[in-house]
């Protein structure tokens, strides 16, 4: 019997081998690992030298600093720029000799001519490392198991694997995994997203004070499909502070309207992600201009010199920004319903949602949790919408005051109030403190995939930023490139670079630097006679191709939460907000091209 029943279990294994290895996943995943190793460990590292234009600034006792990320970075031992071993002749060097640099960071000074003033600017010089095209294997791995198998956690910690690889790291727990999961990011997801957001929508998934909202609104003003995806994009476009805010903002609180109206959740996590980051661009009364303008400093460039006239080419470029400008635009257009253009996806999931009931398409896997899916108020408790109100009016306060008094809001500290308040209100009306704290963990549980998937996110993203893909993708832009073609070159770099890594402000930092005083190189060549139009153009095409490929990343952080707060299956809102977004994009491309044909 022995005998036989090891003959039975070594078949099953032998089938399961089988079985693996005639699946497509399978084989991209151990040709990507192998890839990687390969690679890794026999193919050097190509350096590459950046060159950041420093906006110094002297202080009393005659110290040298700039400002970076609000503070002061005093600089020291600046050397003469021809002395380093940055420059690009010596990491050209570096790179003959399969040598890495001696150092990797230096401050360096340079005499360049500005309106005919001899003029001393410091630079910060880094090396920065790639492996060329193979920089973006794990991100194309990630992204390529996402639309095979459509299980994005599998998929997330593939590319982490083949990125880690690639980097000689193999011991994942340690020198990956510990690593990502220490870092001040991930615990702000877990603290924001999996505690602060499941607690919230779980208190009222016991209390009912969604459902009693999503009853009164409906009452008053929904009166189908169409007004309860309006309110999506109403709040949308008032919480402008954009990305995660704006997404769990809206998501969490129009979801149960928009479920008892029949709206797709593919419709839903569109309109709330794509109306989230662009309304943020048009409406920058938040942290985007302080941010941005630390990135677009030019030499040469007397408009660009100080903080406040960079915010001030931020904010006067956002006609620019047709990309954010159309986006508002149809998300509003496909709430009412007359979007001219509607893809077949979209098309299938309002068509499936309005005539069957069926929010979600057959076999896909929600975000969200069932958990948080229904209210489970308890015998003897009458739901109040105040419950609803005054937890989101303090979240809303908090976040705006702090903008306000901090230059940036404090989205942890008003989700934190928000829940204390929510607490507060439920037990102040009877609710039983072990009914709440099972509310609290049924909240948990409903976002604890969504958490799971962010923090994958946040660990490919470090992952990408070391392998220096972005750096490498830019460099390919080359030395010459007719003036009309840059800002269509430069809207499908940033929309690689962002769609690759997830993150909108990691590919500003990657790509300004070198974006922009390429442009202004084209600017004063003879074939632009208006240079601060171009300067804009390129600018707005930055801005929009790292919104575009953010806001369509299957590992972009406002990609996952709008599928998480909408009940939305990740993979089926990615492919129905795609080819809605490309449309859009082909329209602002057209847009820019024929404003420097005619006007630069």
């Amino acid at each position: 019997m022995s005998s036989k029943n090891n003959a039975v279990s070594a078949e099953n294994i032998l089938s399961s081998i089988i079985r693996i290895f005639k699946s497509p996943a399978a084989w991209v995943f151990f040709i990507a690992v192998f890839i990687s190793i390969y690679i890794g460990q026999s193919v050097p590292a190509t350096w590459t030298a950046e060159r950041v234009a420093l906006d110094t600034m002297t202080d009393s006792n005659g110290q040298i600093y700039f400002i970076k990320k609000e503070k002061k970075k005093y600089i020291s031992n600046i050397i003469p720029y021809k002395n380093s071993v940055l420059t690009k002749e010596a990491i050209d060097k570096s790179n003959a000799e399969k040598k890495k640099p001696a150092v990797l960071e230096q401050y360096a000074y340079k005499t360049v001519d500005i309106n005919g003033v001899q003029t001393k600017v410091i630079y910060l010089l880094k090396a920065q490392k790639h492996w060329k095209l193979w920089s973006l294997l794990p991100a194309l791995v990630a992204i390529l198991l996402c639309w095979i198998t459509r299980e994005p956690v599998a998929a997330l910690t593939s590319g982490i694997v083949s990125g880690a690889f690639l980097l000689g790291h193999f011991d994942l727990s340690d020198q990956v995994l510990l690593k990502s999961m220490m870092s001040k990011e991930a615990a702000g997801v877990l603290i924001l997203y999996l505690w602060f957001l499941g607690g919230l929508m779980g208190i009222w998934s016991r209390t009912g004070a969604a459902q009693a909202f999503a009853e009164m609104i409906t009452k008053h003003f929904v009166k189908g499909p169409k007004t309860a995806k309006l309110v999506a994009w109403l709040l949308g476009t008032c919480f402008f502070q954009g990305g995660s805010v704006s997404c769990v903002l809206v998501g969490t609180t129009v979801k149960p309207i928009a479920d008892k109206e029949k709206v797709s959740h593919e419709e839903l996590s569109y309109i709330v992600d794509a109306n989230a980051t662009s309304i943020a661009t048009l409406l920058p009364f938040n942290a985007w201009p302080g941010y941005v303008q630390a990135f677009i400093y030019v030499t040469g460039v007397s408009w660009l010199a100080t903080e406040a006239q960079r915010v001030a080419f931020f904010f006067k470029s956002i006609p620019y920004y047709f990309y954010s400008i159309l986006a508002v635009l149809f998300t509003f257009l496909i709430a009412i319903e007359k979007m001219p253009y509607v893809s077949r996806k979209m098309k299938d999931a309002i068509k499936r949602s309005r005539e069957t009931g069926q929010l979600d398409e057959p076999g896909s896997s929600p975000l969200s949790a069932k958990e948080l899916q229904a209210s489970h108020v308890p015998d003897g408790y009458t739901p109040d919408v105040m419950e609803f109100f005054i937890p989101l009016l303090v979240l809303i306060v908090t976040a705006i005051s702090t903008f306000i008094v901090m230059g940036s809001p404090q989205v942890r500290w008003a989700f934190g109030l928000a829940v204390c308040v929510a607490l507060a209100m439920a037990l102040f009306r009877g609710m039983a403190l072990k009914t709440l704290m099972d509310g609290l963990l049924d909240g948990f549980k409903g976002v604890i995939l969504g958490a799971l998937i962010l923090l994958l996110a946040v660990t490919i993203g470090e992952i990408s930023k070391e392998l220096g893909g972005g750096f490498y993708l830019v460099e390919l832009l080359g030395d010459f490139i007719p003036y009309w073609l840059l800002p269509i070159m430069l809207t499908f770099l940033t929309m690689i670079i962002a769609f690759s890594t997830g993150t909108s402000w990691g590919t500003y930092a990657v790509a300004f630097p070198l974006a922009m005083p390429l442009a202004w190189a084209i600017a004063t060549s003879p074939s632009v006679s208006n240079s601060v139009l171009y300067m804009s153009v390129c600018f707005a095409a930055v801005i929009n191709g790292s919104i575009f490929g953010d806001q369509c990343s299957p590992i972009s952080d406002t990609c996952v939460l709008s599928a998480m707060v909408s009940g939305c299956d990740l993979m089926d809102h990615v492919i129905t907000q795609l080819w809605q977004s490309l449309f859009t994009m082909v329209l602002a491309l057209s847009g820019w091209t024929l404003v420097v044909l005619l006007f630069a």
